[in-house]
């Protein structure tokens, strides 16, 4: 038990933290509400009135917005992969070498390709 003790109390810490940030900002926080802050928050979209109503179901959004999603995701899958490759480089040799360098290319030409379709630009 006594390894786990510092770990403990971080975590006891850090939630503390957490909870007393949240719980400061709404004692002392402004409560100055009006129409736009209570309207939800959609990137940039003007809400269109008649689906503004709490009972509706929303209205779409554009594929450029899950497009940057998945390039999100992916690029993050990549450090999720790079990253722990990148500490253990010492022991792994040339063969994990060319393995990570034939993954950033498949990761780039994705991306090259995404890019040259125009999911990138938000004309």
């Amino acid at each position: 038990m006594d390894l786990y003790t510092p770990i403990l109390v971080l975590g006891a810490v850090a939630a503390a933290f957490a909870i007393g940030s949240v719980g400061i900002a709404l004692v002392v926080g402004p409560r100055r509400y009006n129409q736009s802050k209570l309207e939800a928050y959609e990137c940039g979209i003007e809400p269109v009135p008649e689906l503004a109503s709490a009972h509706s179901a929303g209205q779409r959004f554009p594929i450029k917005y899950y497009l940057t999603a998945m390039l999100f995701i992916i690029f993050d899958i990549e450090i999720v992969f790079l990253y722990p490759w990148a500490v253990a480089f010492d022991n792994l040799g040339l063969f994990a070498l060319v393995e990570m360098l034939l993954f950033m290319v498949v990761v780039f030409v994705a991306y090259a390709y995404v890019w040259r379709r125009g999911g990138l630009s938000w004309e």
